[in-house]
């Protein structure tokens, strides 16, 4: 990497950092570079200052990622946290930044009298995430209220893009190419703060009462299928509680797979690829993983 010192990024730069510390599985080799910026200034210098070649990792809250034991070449640049921004534009309007939790945005929105968004609370990721796959939870997708959204280039460019400038799907985002999202515009329409709060508390408590909230997961492992749901056709296989070494099929809610607590991503990586495999077997079904895998293995 080109940049050893600080010349204008103030940032912290830390190197073979343990990428088991910022996943919600709790696995992950060493990241040879991980950037944690100051705000979103501090952020478009350093990227400035790095080769263009130099891979680029974009991490939230490391929920929806499974890191392998190897670790990750090139720089893993942080934002939760720290691109943690959240302010009301006008009456009807957020912006927000990647690095802020999807809850937080849920919650927030609520106390401005606003609604649109209270699905968010059932998403264990920041806003960066969301926006890149269209993260959505009890029928509400991301995408559905954004208006538009500032991108970053590998250089450290700042553009702005509309909703329009992007194919959206289930699970899919489509737009213009090596840019990474850095912060939203969100629309939304007036409503009641009690029960957006009331719509909130309920959601949370659907979520703590169907899945394993307490337990080191990544959220759902495979996309829902069209028409079914891959918890039915995973607990259907006879899936539930099988385990690989420390990584195990949940009992709570199929199409969670969790760390019992000495998982190796490669025990979970194996687990994803034989519960595809059963399903296929025994349903004719092609489970589609919504959880990512990056890294090299050990």
């Amino acid at each position: 990497m080109a940049a050893q010192q600080p010349t204008s990024w103030q940032g912290e730069l830390l190197h073979k950092e343990m990428m088991a510390k910022h996943t919600s599985w709790r696995v992950g080799g060493p990241a040879d570079n991980y950037y944690k910026p100051v705000d979103l200034d501090d952020l478009c210098l350093f990227l400035s200052e790095l080769p263009l070649d130099e891979p680029l990792i974009w991490l939230g809250l490391g929920s929806n990622l499974l890191v392998r034991d190897g670790g990750l070449r090139g720089t893993v640049i942080s934002t939760s946290g720290l691109l943690n921004t959240i302010s009301l534009q006008n009456e009807t309007e957020l912006y927000v930044e990647a690095g802020v939790s999807c809850a937080k945005v849920a919650r927030f929105a609520a106390r401005q009298n606003l609604t649109g968004v209270e699905f968010l609370a059932g998403i264990p990721g920041t806003m960066g995430g969301a926006l890149a796959m269209n993260a959505g939870a009890f029928g509400g997708e991301t995408w559905d209220r954004v208006k538009d959204v500032t991108t970053l280039s590998h250089a450290g460019e700042r553009f702005s893009h509309h909703k329009s400038e992007y194919q959206i799907a289930y699970r899919s985002v489509k737009g213009p190419t090596n840019e990474w999202f850095v912060a939203t515009t969100l629309s939304l329409e007036n409503g009641d703060v009690n029960a957006g709060q009331v719509r909130i508390k309920q959601l949370l408590a659907k979520r703590a009462e169907t899945q394993p909230t307490k337990q080191a997961s990544c959220g759902s492992v495979f996309r829902n299928p069209q028409g079914d749901h891959a918890a039915r056709l995973i607990e259907a296989a006879g899936l539930k509680g099988t385990c690989i070494g420390g990584a195990c099929v949940s009992e709570k809610h199929a199409n969670f797979i969790i760390n019992t607590g000495d998982a190796k991503a490669a025990e979970i990586e194996a687990l994803i690829k034989k519960v595809a495999d059963t399903v296929k077997q025994q349903h004719g079904v092609s489970l589609q993983r919504e959880v990512h895998i990056i890294g090299e293995a050990e």
